[in-house]
């Protein structure tokens, strides 16, 4: 079991911020990553078509023998993780943003989120803002085309720099101190984010939070691998698999997988 790999897929390539987490706490770690780009983005898909999507990748991963099953995509994880707990039963690990240390720990009361729409409109994202942010102002912004642009490889074009402008505007004006970022393509934005934003807002993604979670259920299982100091780790992508290499800053080969 424990040399059996961690599998992590997401609607595209944004989950490999996830996946570098995970490798950095446990290098010692098999796994297997797959990027659904083909139907990237998930968000505007609605709930029944995510939960069949979520059921293809995790039925190819656990076909390959993963061992706990990452689900890399907030807006996957807000539509389907319960779906997928119930029926199947290798651990889950989902993502959702971090609206909550934002909420506690804001100054100015006014916090920004950048999400899908599939992740704002869902219901955990409504249950957890609601517990925890019920007297700050959120402003909460879709960031409709950013996917689309990263999986293109457009991640530093102008296109990118006019969008992220316009959805950053409102939150600035209304003095936020935390940006929340809802998506896990959007840690790749970061450079960009910290340039446009005003210095001292603080921006806050799930990437070590899940990396630790995870560590803490293969421990629970008694499933870490501590003895591998070679670790096979695959990347599959039914898009182009330039746009991961370039990401991953052409550490990793990433193979076309039609699935």
């Amino acid at each position: 079991m424990n040399k059996q790999p961690i599998g992590i897929f997401d609607s595209g390539v944004g989950g490999t911020s996830i996946w570098k987490e995970i490798h950095k706490l446990l290098p010692k770690e098999n796994s297997i990553y797959l990027a659904d780009s083909i139907n990237a983005p998930y968000g505007p898909k609605g709930e029944k078509a995510i939960i069949q999507l979520c059921i293809k990748n995790t039925e190819l991963l656990l076909e390959k023998g993963c061992k706990l099953i990452v689900v890399a995509c907030n807006t996957a994880t807000t539509n389907a993780i319960d779906y997928l707990r119930t029926t199947y039963k290798v651990p889950f690990i989902g993502i959702e943003p971090a609206i909550k240390p934002a909420a506690l720990n804001t100054k100015t009361n006014a916090v920004g989120i950048l999400a899908t729409q599939g992740t704002l409109t869902s219901a955990l994202f409504s249950k957890t803002s609601g517990k925890f942010a019920n007297n700050i102002n959120v402003i909460e912004q879709v960031g409709e085309g950013i996917v689309d642009l990263i999986e293109s490889g457009k991640l530093y074009s102008e296109e990118m720099t006019t969008l992220l402008k316009t959805y950053l505007e409102p939150m600035i004006k209304a003095n936020i101190d935390y940006l929340v970022l809802g998506c896990s393509h959007y840690p790749y934005l970061i450079p960009q984010l910290t340039k446009l934003l005003p210095n001292d807002v603080k921006i806050i993604d799930s990437g070590e939070a899940v990396a630790r979670q995870t560590k803490t259920i293969l421990d629970k299982h008694n499933s870490l691998n501590n003895e591998n100091n070679y670790p096979k780790i695959e990347f599959f992508t039914n898009g182009n698999p330039e746009v991961i290499e370039k990401l991953l800053g052409n550490s990793f080969r990433a193979d076309y997988l039609n699935f």
